[in-house]
């Protein structure tokens, strides 16, 4: 007679354990197998398809870059097949000649006006064009033009534009009696801020970009608000805008300033370095140095320009991200 009661169940096994049986044991795998085993093949993933770009920086930029330091202290040039060790005898050499401190002085005028003219026209052009209309996006693709010219076409566009003969003495003409027929390459520091100034007409249009997305980033009820408590145009420019533009303004300070460290074509194609040696900056001093073959010097000089980019750039972007308010 079957009993009325039901048969007594055997307990479940506890979570996480494995079931018994051949089945179960290959159903599931040992711990801590296939895990390790996907983050590597994904970790070998990466870097095999990073590795082009990796090779990419050690060929031109690492190995160029220690092989410049290396050879900066050395005896080479192109009347001896022998290069040998000659320590800091490069850097005197060209402290003696006058050659290192003048282009160092020369580099440093040049940088400093190409930056501040860059910066002042593109922040006010960018003001002036910050809402994007139809009128202003006309403007912005006349002003962004000359980033597109080659520096060496803006240059001798400049050099034919600043010749005694040339249209901006022909339109200051109209407003001088008499004439006006100034040689604004041919004189020391006309030349070199001239110069400069075409560095800054080439990129002036980059940074105003910069600066209207900066702009644009600024939330309006911040500017709204500052308005209802009664500020000004120029209250708000200075205490809501400027502050919260930093971040363009750290971006196109450092970029103006490290690009007009290596100019060379804009200098070229202007004034070759003249009249003398007045816009003779360090990149053109290299290069008249490699041109004589004291390839060693050539390489002093660009280990200089590395130099003072590096100790320029790195405490100026410290100083300038320390005063960037956080929105």
């Amino acid at each position: 007679m079957p009993s009325l009661t039901s048969p007594a169940r055997a307990p479940r096994p506890a979570r996480g354990a494995r079931r018994g049986g051949p089945v179960g044991d290959a159903a599931l795998p040992a711990p801590g197998s296939a895990a390790p085993v996907r983050r590597r093949g994904r970790t070998v993933f990466r870097y095999a398809f990073a590795l082009p770009s990796i090779l990419l920086v050690l060929l031109f930029f690492a190995i160029p870059f220690i092989a410049n330091g290396l050879f900066a202290f050395t005896r080479w040039t192109g009347y001896s097949s022998v290069i040998t060790w000659d320590g800091l005898s490069n850097f005197r050499l060209l402290q003696q000649l006058g050659v290192l401190s003048h282009a160092t002085e020369v580099t440093a005028i040049y940088a400093v006006t190409s930056m501040l003219v860059q910066n002042v026209v593109g922040l006010a052009l960018a003001l002036a064009m910050q809402r994007t209309t139809r009128g202003n996006s006309v403007f912005r693709s006349l002003f962004f033009i000359p980033v597109l010219i080659s520096p060496l076409a803006a240059g001798y566009i400049w050099s034919a534009a600043l010749a005694t003969n040339g249209p901006v003495n022909a339109v200051i003409s109209v407003f001088v009696p008499g004439g006006f027929h100034y040689a604004w390459l041919g004189h020391n520091l006309s030349a070199l801020i001239c110069v400069a100034c075409v560095d800054a007409w080439k990129w002036t249009g980059l940074v105003t970009l910069v600066y209207i997305a900066g702009l644009n980033r600024i939330p309006e009820r911040i500017s709204e608000a500052a308005l209802l408590d009664g500020a000004g145009p120029w209250r708000r420019l200075r205490s809501v805008t400027f502050p919260l533009l930093a971040p363009a303004l750290t971006f196109n300070v450092v970029i103006t300033l490290v690009g007009a460290f290596s100019a060379l074509d804009v200098v070229f194609s202007t004034t070759g370095g003249g009249p003398g040696d007045a816009t003779a900056v360090l990149n053109v001093a290299l290069y008249n140095e490699y041109g004589q073959s004291f390839f060693g010097m050539a390489s002093s000089l660009g280990f200089v320009i590395t130099l003072l980019v590096v100790l320029t750039a790195v405490p100026l972007i410290t100083w300038l991200r320390r005063r960037e308010v956080q929105m």
